[in-house]
C-alpha cells in the first residue's frame, strides 16, 4: 500500500536508544532485529520518513558521540587510531573539545574511505523498512574538527579530502533521503564558507533528496554549543540540500524570524520535540509550534517537522511517545489549517 505524503511530512533525525538487549549480546541477527523494532516503532506511529535508528554505529567503548564520529574514521584510510599520550594532551587544549576527552584519530596521510562501507548499512534498513528511509552521514566539518591533523596542515583541506571520501559512499546510496549532520558548525559559524563547499561535494552526490541536519549539540541532555543562527544564513543559503532538518523547539522564540530569509528553493524542517527533557509533549504543544513558525516565516514553508535531535539519550519509553506526539501534532495541525 502506498503511502501519500501530506504537505507537511512526519520524520526523526536519525538516533534511537540503543536497546539493552543489543549492547548485551550483539550480533549481526540482533542488529537486524533492533533495526527492525525501531523501524516497526516509527511505521506504527505514522512516521512519514523514517530511519534506521543508526544502531549499526554504536560502540559500548565510544559513547561520547554515540558513533557518530568513530564509525566513520576508524574506518577511513589515512588515520591512525592508537593515539601517544603527547597527541591526547595536545588535542585537549584545543578550543570546543570539551565534549570529548580524546581525539577519534590522528591524521597522517592522504584520506580516503578505506574499509567504511556505508551502502551495506543503508541496504539493510531499506530491506527492513516499509515506508521512505532517511539514511543519516556525519558531515566533513565535524570530522575533520573531531581528528589531530598531522598531514594536510589545513582543516578546510582536511574537510574537503573527507566530504571526497564520504562522497564516494553516498553515490551508492538507495534511500529516499541521505541526510548530512554537522553538529559543530553551529558554535563555530564562521568556518561556515569553508563548511559548505566540503559539505556541497557530498550533497551533490546524493542520488535522490540532500538534507542537513544542523543543531548546538546533544551530549547528556545538554547543549554543548553556544551561538544562534542569524549567524548561519549564509550557510544555509549556500547548501545545496532539497531541505534542513533544524534545533527549533529549544532555541529563543525570536529566532525564527530569520528563516524568513531561507532560500524558497529549501524546505524548512521544524525542531518541534525537545530530546533535551523527559517530558513529553502534547499534541497540541506541537501543533502551535508549526502554527507559530507559519506565522513568522510564512504559510507553506515548513515542510517537515521533527525532534531537535537524535533520540539517543533518552529512554525508549520516553523517545517512543515523543515520535507519536510528533505524528499526533502535526495532524492536528493539519487539520485545524484545512478547517
Amino acid at each position: 500500500m502506498s503511502h501519500e505524503a501530506p504537505p507537511i511530512q512526519t520524520t526523526v533525525v536519525g538516533s534511537y536508544p540503543v536497546p539493552a538487549w543489543l549492547t548485551a549480546l550483539p550480533s549481526e541477527q540482533a542488529l537486524v532485529d533492533a533495526t527492525r523494532v525501531v523501524l516497526a516503532t516509527q511505521e506504527s506511529a505514522g512516521i512519514d520518513l523514517v530511519c534506521d535508528g543508526e544502531l549499526y554505529r554504536f560502540d559500548v567503548n565510544h559513547p561520547e558521540t554515540n558513533g557518530m564520529i568513530e564509525y566513520f574514521t576508524r574506518a577511513m584510510s589515512g588515520i591512525r587510531n592508537e593515539l601517544t599520550f603527547e597527541e591526547i594532551t595536545a588535542y585537549r587544549s584545543q578550543e570546543g573539545m570539551g565534549f570529548r576527552a580524546r581525539p577519534p584519530g590522528v591524521v597522517e596521510g592522504p584520506i580516503g574511505h578505506g574499509t567504511l562501507d556505508l551502502p551495506r548499512a543503508c541496504a539493510r534498513a531499506l530491506r527492513l523498512a516499509s515506508r521512505p528511509l532517511k539514511f543519516t552521514v556525519t558531515g566533513p566539518h565535524m570530522l575533520s574538527r573531531t581528528l589531530l591533523d598531522r598531514h594536510y596542515g589545513s582543516v578546510p583541506d582536511l574537510a574537503l579530502a573527507i566530504a571526497d571520501a564520504l562522497a564516494e559512499q553516498v553515490r551508492h546510496l538507495e534511500a529516499a533521503v541521505v541526510q548530512v549532520d554537522e553538529a559543530n558548525l553551529p558554535g563555530h559559524p564562521d568556518e561556515w564558507e569553508w563548511a559548505a563547499d566540503a559539505i556541497n561535494r557530498v550533497l551533490d552526490a546524493v542520488k535522490n533528496k540532500p538534507a542537513v541536519h544542523l543543531c548546538f549539540g546533544n551530549y547528556g541532555g545538554q547543549r554543548v554549543q553556544q551561538g544562534s543562527w542569524s549567524k548561519l544564513l549564509g550557510y544555509l543559503n549556500s547548501l545545496h540540500a532539497d531541505h534542513v532538518v533544524l534545533e527549533c523547539r529549544r532555541r529563543p522564540a525570536g529566532e525564527l524570524k530569520v528563516f524568513k530569509e531561507l532560500d524558497a528553493r529549501i524546505g524548512m524542517g521544524l525542531g518541534v520535540v525537545d530530546i533535551k527533557t523527559t517530558e513529553v509533549e502534547s499534541a497540541d504543544d506541537i501543533a502551535r509550534a508549526i502554527e507559530r513558525a507559519e506565522s513568522v516565516i510564512g504559510a507553506g514553508r515548513v515542510k517537515y517537522v521533527h525532534p531537535d535531535c537524535g533520540f539517543w539519550m533518552l529512554p525508549r519509553s520516553v523517545a517512543d511517545a515523543k515520535i507519536r506526539a510528533l505524528v499526533a501534532g502535526r495532524d492536528l495541525y493539519l487539520g485545524r489549517r484545512s478547517a
